[in-house]
């Protein structure tokens, strides 16, 4: 399926948001948005993902 990944477009295997971060090889505290509406850590396993989302994965920074 092709989605939009962080801006880029994609090509993926994943069904759901969790898979998604699991193939895309995200681990740790991230936050995710999927068509620019926020998706808790919780909802990641039930979000199904459709041809032509745009989802941003945002990880926390340090520094400064």
């Amino acid at each position: 399926m092709k989605i939009v990944l962080n801006g880029d477009p994609k090509e993926v295997k994943a069904s759901t948001l969790a898979k998604l971060l699991e193939e895309c090889g995200f681990s740790g505290r991230v936050a995710t948005a999927v068509n620019e509406e926020f998706v808790p850590s919780s909802l990641r396993i039930a979000h199904a993902l459709s041809e032509g989302d745009r989802v941003e994965i945002l990880s926390p920074m340090q520094g400064g």
